[in-house]
């Protein structure tokens, strides 16, 4: 209970101050997430879905937070040259996990997407909020979902009205940014309503070269026959800890695309849990991870299959090279009912160096007798064959080894829609195998 103690403490002296910096929506969730927080305590490794992450040691230094939501000095405008070129989007910044008030003067949302600080939006439209918040992500369930509803007092508000199609995509900047090593609890409530469509795409990034720690839970609920692509990129440091819970609600002829692309990090423990609640939903899921160094990520994914004739294809690929570390828990419930189901779940993996570690653990769990689904999962390295017949034709060993790591990712890189964004991610995955400097030109703020 030691590094759980320090968090209960915290709410227990400082909870009106917490309070009074939030949205009654958002505070009306606080005190039952503090009793869940504490009866849970942090997740150990005989937990299975934790096994691989040290979350206790994760949590255990003494981060500062900014509970008056002081303004932090920067200029989002520094990490504009963070954008992926030749895409045209509606760009938004996140500082640390608070809404920053400045955007693109080029926005122009359409009538009927809404885009700005979950905080305000609470206040402004207090039932809407209250619908929708804290209703996927169960305090009661998980530790760090609780913890993040304890202490999260702003994020992020998207909400995309039935039937509008946003033209120009999404684009988020979460910039982590202090003076101190700082723990960050950022909150994002997505609703896209029937029939709608939208494209997002959040990027993360450091400012500083200091410890941050950050917490984040994403609510998405998605109407029938509603569309989303959602991509996340994650260009950190080694400094850097993340642990992100991402829940995702689906009705009747939905259709969800989540890409997650880990290009330089510290440790990252990502969990997704995606329920296919209506008839005729579909998801796919992609995961790009490239880890180095002693740099840690593990991937935890539940597709959850409700309703019948659902449709989910999962893919997942790390490179890890010197002591990196990944991980990677894919799950696939199908409950009674769920009849026609169709399920493909594929993890594979290459081990760059002896020292290198991949843990990777499949699953189906099927309750029903009617469907197609598989499994399955690989670890090794490169093969030996291919480098010694690129070298014979001239091609030195480590550049053979480059295209053949550019190569294995690329069929996740592949199957992002976004033609501009596909582009960068290739020219950003190369120069990440290459050694180069993991910052895109011009950019001052990833160091």
């Amino acid at each position: 209970m030691q590094s759980e103690l320090q968090y209960i403490e915290l709410y227990r002296g400082q909870r009106s101050l917490i309070h009074q910096y939030s949205a009654p929506a958002m505070n009306a969730l606080r005190d039952a997430a503090a009793s869940d927080f504490q009866r849970l305590g942090l997740p150990t490794r005989k937990q299975e879905r934790y096994r691989y992450t040290d979350m206790q040691a994760l949590f255990a230094p003494d981060y500062g937070l900014n509970l008056r939501r002081l303004a932090i000095p920067v200029d989002p405008y520094e990490a504009f040259r963070c954008d992926v070129p030749n895409l045209s989007t509606q760009l938004y910044f996140v500082v640390n996990d608070a809404f920053h008030g400045v955007s693109s003067p080029n926005n122009s949302l359409p009538e009927g997407v809404e885009v700005g600080s979950l905080k305000t939006y609470a206040e402004e439209h207090p039932d809407f909020v209250a619908a929708h918040y804290g209703q996927l992500a169960h305090t009661a369930d998980d530790a760090v979902t609780a913890l993040n509803t304890m202490l999260a007092q702003d994020g992020l508000l998207i909400h995309v009205a039935a039937n509008v199609k946003a033209d120009k995509a999404i684009q988020v900047i979460n910039i982590l940014r202090s003076d101190v090593a700082l723990m960050a609890n950022r909150r994002v409530l997505i609703v896209v309503d029937e029939g709608a469509e939208a494209t997002l795409l959040f990027c993360d990034h450091a400012a500083d070269d200091l410890p941050f720690l950050t917490t984040q839970v994403v609510e998405v609920f998605m109407g029938e026959r509603s569309s989303l692509q959602l991509y996340c990129l994650e260009e950190t440091h080694y400094r850097n800890t993340r642990v992100s819970n991402v829940y995702i609600d689906q009705q009747a002829q939905s259709q969800v695309h989540h890409g997650s692309i880990t290009l330089h990090n510290g440790i990252s423990r990502n969990s997704l849990h995606v329920a296919l609640r209506g008839e005729g939903a579909s998801c796919t899921l992609n995961g790009c991870v490239i880890a180095d160094k002693e740099q840690h990520v593990d991937n935890n994914t539940l597709i959850d299959h409700i309703a019948c004739s659902c449709t989910s294809r999962e893919l997942y690929k790390y490179v890890l090279d010197e002591k990196a570390v990944g991980a990677f828990a894919g799950k696939v419930l199908v409950r009674p009912g769920a009849q026609h189901t169709e399920s493909q779940e594929t993890n594979q993996n290459l081990c760059a160096t002896p020292d290198a570690r991949m843990y990777t653990q499949p699953m189906l769990e099927i309750y029903a007798d009617d469907v197609k689904c598989s499994h399955g999962s690989t670890v090794g390295q490169l093969n030996d064959a291919a480098l010694f017949y690129m070298q014979q034709r001239g091609i030195s060993q480590k550049e053979a080894k480059t295209l053949l790591q550019q190569a294995f990712v690329g069929e996740v890189i592949d199957q992002i829609a976004l033609a501009p964004l596909r582009d960068r991610l290739r020219y950003l995955v190369e120069k990440r195998f290459r050694g180069e400097l993991n910052k895109c030109d011009g950019c001052k703020l990833c160091k």
